[in-house]
């Protein structure tokens, strides 16, 4: 049976190995670094700017779950919610490469690099995507691998 919401979406079937997915860009403002760190990651380096310009860091940062945050709201924007997708199924190897500092902007891409279909559940494929994101002068900030469920158009046993 063909599930009204994603019928219109890209399926399991509709991506390709090797497909690279823009994800656009963000900027990342003080603000988004202190409310988000406010409510979920309140070390002195992400809220005091005294603190943070004796850090290591040496000046304001976002959160390293900030920036995992913002690179899955990019994917959401540009891929997730273009394709029938039923949610993720974990991560793996993620790397913070480079702190995100007040004023940086923030974009990359990420890459499908692993598609199969579900052994136990023929309906559900998995697509694994490899992520790259890099700040405004090039330089990386994030990298992981995450695995996301997407229904199949049928159960024959395509890949």
């Amino acid at each position: 049976m063909t599930n009204p919401v994603t019928r219109d979406r890209r399926h399991f079937e509709d991506l390709a190995m090797g497909e690279i997915i823009d994800l656009g860009q963000t900027k990342v403002t003080r603000e988004m670094i202190t409310t988000f760190a406010r409510e979920f990651d309140p070390l002195p380096f992400h809220l005091d700017e005294a603190a943070a310009k004796a850090s290591l860091l040496g000046g304001l940062a976002s959160s390293g779950w900030q920036t995992g945050a913002l690179s899955l709201r990019m994917l959401v924007d540009s891929f997730l919610n273009k394709i029938a997708s039923a949610g993720g199924l974990g991560f793996t190897n993620l790397k913070w490469k480079n702190p995100v500092m007040v004023g940086d902007t923030i974009g990359g891409t990420v890459t499908i690099a692993e598609l199969r279909r579900s052994a136990t559940h023929p309906q559900w494929g998995i697509v694994t995507l490899d992520f790259d994101i890099r700040n405004q002068k090039g330089k990386p900030v994030l990298t992981m691998r995450l695995a996301n469920m997407v229904e199949t158009r049928g159960t024959e046993a395509e890949a």
